[in-house]
């Protein structure tokens, strides 16, 4: 929630710039800010799959944590594949729609697209974190 937050604050302050910019810069300035979000989440999952990796060899008598750190592990991905999926969607609308159309437009557009995927992303993450607390009540 608070990196989606962010990702719509960015895009919002990029998008005010623009008034002051060309189309170029500020698509330049969306690339790179999504380059940087893409390699964060990148780090993190490495980072994440190595904890996961120690726990799961030191916990290996254990079938219970072992089944809940593979669920959590695969939550994990699937939000980190789902959020590089949008942004990189939400980034080729931008980048589309400045090329082809008036940087006007494309800023009430943008701005309708990162909300509207917010809201799916809060949506699927709330889903995914229901979906985890059941299995883990089922496995116990």
């Amino acid at each position: 929630m608070k990196n989606a937050l962010s990702f719509t604050l960015t895009v919002l302050i990029l998008f005010l710039f623009s008034h002051f910019c060309s189309e170029v810069v500020v698509v330049v300035v969306i690339v790179v800010v999504v380059v940087v979000v893409v390699v964060v989440v990148v780090v993190v999952v490495v980072v994440v799959v190595v904890v996961v990796k120690s726990l799961v060899v030191k916990i290996v008598v254990i079938e219970v944590v072992v089944v809940e750190v593979v669920v959590v592990v695969v939550v994990v991905v699937v939000v980190v594949v789902v959020v590089v999926v949008v942004v990189v969607v939400v980034v080729v609308v931008e980048v589309v729609l400045v090329v082809v159309v008036n940087v006007v437009v494309v800023e009430v557009v943008v701005v309708v697209v990162v909300v509207v995927v917010e809201v799916v992303l809060v949506v699927l993450v709330d889903v995914v974190v229901v979906i985890v607390v059941v299995v883990v009540m089922v496995v116990h």
